[in-house]
C-alpha cells in the first residue's frame, strides 16, 4: 500500500511504486459538509488541489479509464419532489458542494483539452461498514445504543430532510460495471458520459427509525431546524438513476437489506463508532 497527500503532486518515488495505472478511480475528497462550512478555504483548496494532482498525474501516466465520483450535492436542492438528471444544471449551496462541482468541471476540460478517457459519477448518501463516526447513519448508531438524543436536520416547519441512500458496496459495483465501458472521446462526443448511481429516497427520521428498530432500542431524536444550524443545507436531494439502469446496472440489495448488515457490522465494531 502506498499513501501520499494528493493535495500535493506524487514524489517520484510514489511514482514507480504505482508505475502504469490501467483504471484511475478517483474517490479522494474530504465530504463533510458542516467543516466545509467552518473552514471553507482549506477545505475547498485541498478538493481542487488534489483533483489537480490526480488529473496530472492521469495526463502524464495516460489510463485506458479514469472514473471520477461525484455528488448530487452540485444540483443543490431537489424542487418539486422530481429528481435531477444527467447535464442538469449545477447550482451548489455549500463550499463543499462547490468544490465538487469544481472537480468536475477541471475533470471535463482534461476531457476535451487532453483527450483524458474520463466517466463522471454522481451519487448520493453512502453508508456501508467502517464509514467514519462523524457520518450520519454510525452517529444514529452510536446515539441509539448510548440513549442519547438523535439530531435529524428538518425545515423550520418540521419536515425532516431526505436523501436517497445507497450502500458503498453497491456503489463499487456499478463502478466494476462501468469500468468494462469505452468512454466517450471528444470530438466524437461533445461532453463525456456521467452516469448517477442510485439508491433508495428515505427521509432522515425514517432511516433513524430504522435503525433503532434493528438495535432493538428506542429512538429519542429532534428535528432541528436546518436554517439554524447548517447554512447552505438542502433539505432533499434527488438523482435519476435510469440511464445507468437502461445501460443494465441496478442495486442487487435493498435498503432494508444493506442497513441491517450496516448495523450488525458496527455492532461487532464499536470502536468505529467513535465521533
Amino acid at each position: 500500500m502506498l499513501t501520499h497527500d494528493l493535495s500535493v503532486p506524487p514524489p517520484a518515488g510514489v511514482l514507480a511504486g504505482i508505475g502504469q495505472a490501467d483504471i484511475i478511480m478517483n474517490v479522494a475528497s474530504d465530504s463533510h459538509v458542516d467543516r466545509s462550512i467552518s473552514g471553507p478555504a482549506e477545505f475547498v483548496s485541498n478538493n481542487i488541489l488534489l483533483m489537480l494532482s490526480m488529473l496530472e498525474f492521469a495526463r502524464s501516466n495516460p489510463p485506458r479509464l479514469f472514473l471520477q465520483m461525484g455528488t448530487d450535492e452540485v444540483y443543490g436542492p431537489m424542487t418539486g419532489g422530481v429528481p435531477n438528471r444527467e447535464w442538469d444544471t449545477v447550482v451548489p449551496s455549500n463550499p463543499y458542494s462547490a468544490s465538487k462541482a469544481s472537480q468536475d468541471c477541471l475533470a471535463i476540460a482534461w476531457w476535451r483539452t487532453y483527450q483524458l478517457p474520463l466517466i463522471l459519477t454522481r451519487t448520493m448518501n453512502l453508508y456501508g461498514p467502517a464509514q467514519d463516526g462523524e457520518k450520519f447513519i454510525p452517529m444514529v448508531i452510536r446515539k441509539v445504543l448510548a440513549g442519547d438524543t438523535v439530531p435529524v436536520h428538518a425545515s423550520p416547519e418540521g419536515v425532516p430532510g431526505s436523501r436517497y441512500w445507497i450502500d458503498v458496496r453497491e456503489l463499487a459495483a456499478a463502478w466494476l460495471f462501468l469500468a468494462g465501458r469505452e468512454p466517450a472521446r471528444f470530438p466524437a462526443a461533445d461532453r463525456p458520459d456521467m452516469f448517477h448511481v442510485v439508491g433508495e429516497y428515505r427521509d432522515n427520521l425514517s432511516v433513524a427509525r430504522d435503525i433503532a428498530e434493528i438495535l432493538g432500542r428506542p429512538l429519542h431524536a429532534e428535528l432541528v431546524s436546518f436554517h439554524a444550524s447548517r447554512p447552505g443545507h438542502d433539505l432533499a436531494y434527488g438523482l435519476d438513476g435510469s440511464k445507468l439502469a437502461a445501460a443494465g446496472w441496478k442495486p442487487r440489495r435493498t435498503l432494508e437489506e444493506s442497513l441491517a448488515e450496516t448495523v450488525e457490522w458496527y455492532c461487532r465494531h464499536r470502536n468505529w463508532l467513535r465521533a
